[in-house]
């Protein structure tokens, strides 16, 4: 019986030991799942702009041929200004700083989810198993905005919105 006993004990330590190691794994999972988002982001930009800075090279040789291709060039620099621009764009500043811009610049009441991928769009990282939450929470604790639907938000100044 002793020995039953010492098996069953042995086999409860097994299964603590695996829960933790899976539930450590899982940890590591979602690091790296951020990471890879975050990465993807990142490669997207560089896309961009490389496609971007090519259509300028081509711009830039053609220029002697014509002078539409002057015009083409200083239309590639504002596209790679203005897309470096919206990516960085909120990079230092908190959810609800950053929400009140995109509110004040929208005009109206936005779901927590555009708001959420507009925040994430801007450079704004938000480390959260729920993100939409978060962003819910943060500004329901701000009296800056006002909750006027489920999980949708406007400026509580009424000026701030024209």
């Amino acid at each position: 019986m002793e020995e039953l006993e010492d098996i069953l004990s042995g086999l409860e330590q097994r299964i603590t030991i695996y829960k933790n190691k899976l539930s450590e794994l899982q940890k590591k999972r979602d690091r790296l799942e951020d990471e890879i988002k975050t990465t993807k982001k990142y490669l997207e930009l560089a896309d961009t702009l490389y496609k971007v800075e090519r259509n300028k090279a081509k711009a830039i040789s053609q220029q002697a041929q014509s002078e539409d291709a002057e015009k083409g060039l200083i239309k590639g620099s504002e596209e790679s200004k203005d897309l470096l621009f919206s990516t960085f764009k909120f990079s230092s500043l908190s959810i609800p700083q950053a929400t009140y811009i995109i509110l004040k610049e929208e005009g109206k009441a936005l779901h927590a989810k555009e708001i959420y991928q507009r925040l994430i769009e801007g450079g704004v990282k938000i480390r959260s198993k729920t993100p939409i939450t978060s962003v819910s929470i943060s500004l329901n604790r701000d009296k800056r905005f006002q909750r006027i639907a489920p999980n949708t938000y406007c400026l509580t100044d009424p000026e701030a919105q024209r």
